[in-house]
């Protein structure tokens, strides 16, 4: 739907007014040359694109200007994860997983029924729970929200997002016949201890997944798959669709502000509405000699910047991914563009001083570097072509890579993570299935989608156990439900509403009573509260991205019931 959208960017804009791709090019050349020329940085600021003929671009316009970052920001971060896989093996990336080769399954945090990694998990996890020769997967969840996946598991623990760190670290413990130290509540305790005996039983054809952003958690889980073999665990074709990178994101904020950064380019980021300190963003830009954004709409962040680049839709563009490692994609248009709009690319390419279109461009590149002598119109027709993974590649880069410090001494590791230490309330901030982190916000399809737990439509809403939701004065009666929502609820479904605080920002948000959630939690999903770029009637629900300091999902929060 987003194809057609009436508010999709027809030109490109400067200063708000219309403009053109001669005006475009013209002074964002200007200004990329005045940014060398004064010493100052040029920045892509960018999404993950995994794709292997735009990281080479990149790197061409790395080298014809020589200042340049790319800084890579995904919305919703998966930098832990990546941290850790980088430190480990030498590349960014994510560990890839085939949960059909599971006999037995620990997961500690992670949606992967959702969209945990981006997703894509449901398909191999469901061929194991199909019953063959009276056995199918055993599947154990550790979780404060009640998840999809934990819906779908044998076992589901509740529990708070600082002790699933205690678990994971006693878990590994138990593995590794390691000591560990930290407490538990006792029934906590008593199905880590019995997870770890499925899966020492398993061996091989058990696997652990952790959902927990931290580096030290994604390290420990690395390893415990490596201790059993895992069947399921590949470490060899990693997964290339989540790699942004916190610090540099923060590192960037920093810089802004300090005024050292010359020109700063973007392409599939809205980091005033995504980023926890959208503030300091926006100052920032202030000091900014040259800002651009890519974009479809004039949203939070293209709204604020001096050119707005009309970028097309994907169904109107040439692209090429690499999704997991080896496995290549082609993207071809499907309609020719209904506006006047430029790919981030073909800027690229204006920019590095070349006249190739990014058709010719792609068709290069997979003939030098991809196809290996394999045919281009083959690939070209299959959209897809399989590369070969070498376990030798990846050794290579293990050893010419240097190992940071978090993976020097494991038990120091889980004996750290085994240390945290537990609020009175902790709040867990999630993608909704159907909203993820609010690209599509101005989708009605996806506004009417129901989540598949609450079965609620067009709003997001703090879930809260009904046990803290009664402490706390948030529980409508069964018996009086219908005459007190119409007055106290305000939209909330069995519960009222709530100011909800985290390092001293406040939003306010509806209640939800969710079966399941762990006592002393609560739940708030991403991707609601957008403001610009889409139609008044999409502007629904709250911005959680304000509650996600540092990128933590998981925080101290204070629940208040609203006078």
């Amino acid at each position: 739907m987003d194809l057609y959208d009436s508010l999709r960017v027809a030109n490109p804009k400067k200063n708000g007014e219309d403009s053109s791709w001669i005006e475009f090019d013209a002074d964002t050349t200007a200004g990329l040359n005045a940014a060398v020329a004064s010493g100052k940085d040029i920045v892509l600021l960018t999404q993950t694109f995994a794709s292997p003929s735009t990281s080479k671009l990149i790197s061409e316009f790395k080298e014809k200007y020589g200042n340049v970052r790319h800084v890579v920001y995904d919305a919703i971060s998966e930098s832990a994860a990546a941290d850790a896989y980088q430190n480990k093996y030498g590349e960014r990336g994510l560990a890839n997983y085939d949960f059909s080769k599971a006999e037995t399954i620990v997961s500690i945090g992670a949606d992967f029924l959702g969209d945990w990694q981006g997703g894509g998990f449901d398909s191999d996890y469901s061929k194991g729970r199909i019953p063959a020769h009276g056995k199918m997967s055993r599947h154990i969840q550790f979780e404060s929200n009640m998840s999809l996946t934990g819906a779908n598991a044998d076992k589901r623990v509740p529990l708070k997002p600082s002790q699933q760190k205690v678990a994971l670290a006693k878990l590994y413990g138990k593995i590794t016949g390691t000591s560990v130290s930290g407490n538990l509540p006792a029934h906590i305790e008593e199905a880590v201890n019995a997870a770890a005996a499925e899966l020492l039983k398993a061996a091989s054809n058990g696997v652990v997944v952790t959902g927990i952003q931290d580096v030290n958690a994604q390290t420990l889980v690395l390893s415990i798959n490596e201790t059993l073999s895992s069947k399921a665990f590949d470490s060899k074709t990693s997964i290339k669709t989540r790699q942004g990178n916190n610090a540099d994101v923060s590192k960037l904020v920093a810089d802004m502000n300090a005024g050292t950064i010359g020109a700063l380019i973007m392409s599939g980021v809205n980091p005033l509405y995504s980023l926890p300190n959208a503030d300091a963003f926006t100052a920032g830009l202030a000091n900014v000699d040259m800002t651009v954004a890519f974009s479809m709409k004039e949203d939070e962040t293209s709204s604020n910047a001096q050119y707005i680049a009309a970028a097309p839709h994907y169904l109107e563009s040439w692209g090429d991914t690499e999704i997991k490692k080896g496995h290549f994609g082609l993207m071809q248009p499907a309609i020719r563009p209904l506006f006047d709009t430029k790919q981030f690319q073909d800027a690229l390419l204006m920019w590095n001083g070349s006249d190739m279109s990014y058709h010719d461009y792609i068709k290069n590149n997979w003939n030098t570097n991809i196809l290996n002598g394999s045919s281009w119109n083959q690939a070209l027709h299959d959209g897809i072509y399989v590369g070969a993974v070498t376990t030798e590649e990846i050794v290579d880069k293990v050893e010419d890579t240097p190992q940071k410090s978090v993976n020097s001494d494991l038990n120091v590791i889980a004996n750290s993570l085994a240390a945290t230490t537990s609020s009175e309330m902790e709040i867990s901030l999630y993608p909704k299935t159907g909203m993820g982190d609010g690209q599509q916000a101005n989708n009605p399809w996806l506004q009417e989608f129901p989540d598949p737990l609450t079965r609620t439509t067009w709003d997001n809403y703090l879930t809260i156990s009904e046990a803290d939701a009664k402490d706390l004065g948030l529980f409508l009666e069964p018996s009086t439900f219908f005459n007190q929502s119409s007055h106290d609820a305000a939209g909330g479904l069995n519960g009222k509403y709530a100011n909800v605080t985290v390092n001293g920002v406040t939003i306010t948000a509806p209640v939800i009573i969710q079966p399941g959630q762990a006592n002393g939690t609560a739940g708030l999903s991403f991707g609601y509260g957008r403001t610009l770029g889409l139609k008044s009637e999409m502007q629904t629900g709250v911005n959680a991205f304000p509650l996600y300091t540092n990128f933590e999902p998981t925080q101290e929060v204070t629940i208040e019931a609203t006078t």
